[in-house]
């Protein structure tokens, strides 16, 4: 019988989640700066893994952990927060709701690439006083975004073929 942790969350599910955001935290070094953004594909990827896997609402926890993890480590910057969140939750409703990886994707890259950059620009206002226009996050997130999204597609798909399927 397995225990849980939280109520109706079985033990298994929250150990793949804290091994995502570990994952993504060990990678995190791996980035790309791009003004006062940061390119990091796997944070991406991990996205389109946990909302596909484990649904909106873990995959935004993960999300916050790992980029909190990030930002305390210094290998973030709290634009961290707005491009993975959004990413994540869009992953996991367009894979809900279509069921579909490719989606999960798409859910990842829309999320972080439009939204999460938009919601950027205020806080890089704030906290990093940038100056620069309001869309100028969009086209560095949605790089980022649409090259860890791919990668996580495909993990997602070998995974999904293999005896390692999560139920």
């Amino acid at each position: 019988m397995e225990t849980s942790l939280v109520k109706g969350f079985p033990l298994r599910r929250l150990t793949y989640i804290a091994l995502l955001v570990a994952m993504g935290s060990i990678a995190s070094p791996f980035s790309i700066p791009i003004g006062v953004a940061k390119v990091y594909p796997v944070q991406h990827a991990i996205n389109v893994l946990a909302g596909a896997l484990f649904g909106p609402g873990p995959a935004v926890i993960a999300a916050i952990l790992t980029s909190t993890i990030r930002n305390l480590t210094g290998t973030g910057t709290p634009l961290a927060y707005p491009g993975s969140i959004f990413g994540a939750l869009l992953a996991g409703f367009t894979f809900r709701y279509f069921q579909k990886e490719h989606f999960a994707a798409l859910g990842e890259v829309l999320g972080t690439g439009i939204i999460g950059a938009l919601v950027a620009f205020p806080l890089a206002r704030l906290l990093l006083g940038f100056k620069g226009a309001a869309f100028f996050f969009i086209i560095p997130f949605t790089m980022s975004s649409v090259s860890g999204a791919i990668i996580g597609m495909f993990i997602l798909r070998m995974w999904n073929k293999g005896p390692g399927r999560i139920k």
